[in-house]
């Protein structure tokens, strides 16, 4: 089975920079790693601006590229620790002979214990005076300092991936929708010593999935309503069960639905075993084929030891 990293395409989210993680198959840093698509127009074109937020001994890492719907890379922006330190900065990009204008200010930007900032911060891209994209929580700010205007069109975060860590309970918060609510997500899930394990996922503390006998239902899909609306669930808890080694993580993928009539065929009863390779195409195809087509978010669930 081909792991979920590859839905986002063969050049799609990867570990930013080099110096903020190491060559190994599997390391402290590239799991302190979080990854952002937004889609937005540039030059009146869709395209795809990857933000990766990472964290090592050396400090915080931020990478910002820029992606044509086929992955193909047209830029990329590497904000090593030394520049990270002074929290605020522009630089000036060439695309295709055109400019294109990146800011941050991290000055007063909080962090908790992952590598994402949650509050007092943005970053914004700018086009011909028009700011086509700004993520982060100080858009007033953000249009002072650019002296542009906000875009026609918004950008969209698309999909989302990072790492959790826990023994038994691995809680994250999500926002499935542009306009919707942001909930607690919490997957539970006790592995050792059980010989029957269960899985558990609840938002906002009510149970909207639950899966017995895991050993046997190790891969699956499920879809449940957030916010009046379908999300498909898929887990694959294998490594957790069969790895043999600490190191292996499970990989969940919250998915907003393409149309209400899956709801109404999967919630009744959760699919097993299933087969991801079809899933993993289509979300390919539908992310760089269809804009605006929903949201997937894809955890990496690691046990500490």
């Amino acid at each position: 089975m081909r792991d979920f990293p590859s839905c986002f395409g063969e050049n799609g989210v990867q570990v930013a920079d080099a110096s903020c993680s190491s060559v190994g198959s599997v390391s402290k840093a590239s799991q302190n790693l979080v990854s952002c698509i937004y889609q937005c127009r540039l030059f009146g074109k869709s395209c795809l601006i990857i933000i990766n937020w990472s964290k090592n001994l050396m400090g915080q890492c931020l990478s910002i590229e820029i992606d044509d719907l086929s992955h193909q890379c047209l830029c990329k922006f590497d904000i090593k620790p030394s520049l990270f330190s002074k929290r605020k900065g522009s630089k000036c990009l060439q695309l295709n002979s055109a400019k294109i204008e990146l800011f941050w200010d991290l000055c007063l930007a909080k962090f908790g214990s992952g590598p994402e900032p949650l509050e007092g911060y943005y970053i914004a891209v700018v086009c011909k005076g028009q700011m086509v994209m700004m993520v982060g929580d100080l858009k007033k700010e953000a249009l002072k300092k650019t002296n542009s205007s906000p875009a026609l069109s918004n950008s969209m975060l698309i999909s989302k991936r990072e790492h959790v860590f826990g023994k038994k309970l691995y809680a994250t918060k999500a926002q499935f929708f542009d306009i919707g609510l942001i909930h607690d997500l919490v997957i539970e899930c006790d592995t050792i010593g059980c010989e029957d394990p269960s899985l558990v996922i609840r938002i906002d503390g009510k149970s909207v999935m639950k899966v017995k006998h895991l050993r046997w239902k190790f891969r699956g899909n499920y879809t449940a309503l957030v916010d009046g609306f379908p999300v498909e669930i898929f887990w694959d808890v294998h490594n957790w069960l069969f790895g043999g080694t600490s190191l292996g993580s499970a990989v969940f993928m919250f998915q907003t639905c393409l149309s209400a009539e899956k709801l109404w065929t999967s919630q009744q009863k959760p699919s097993y075993n299933a087969s991801l390779v079809s899933f993993t195409e289509s979300f390919k195809e539908s992310k760089t084929s269809s804009p605006g087509v929903g949201f997937s978010l894809v955890l990496y669930a690691w046990k500490n030891e």
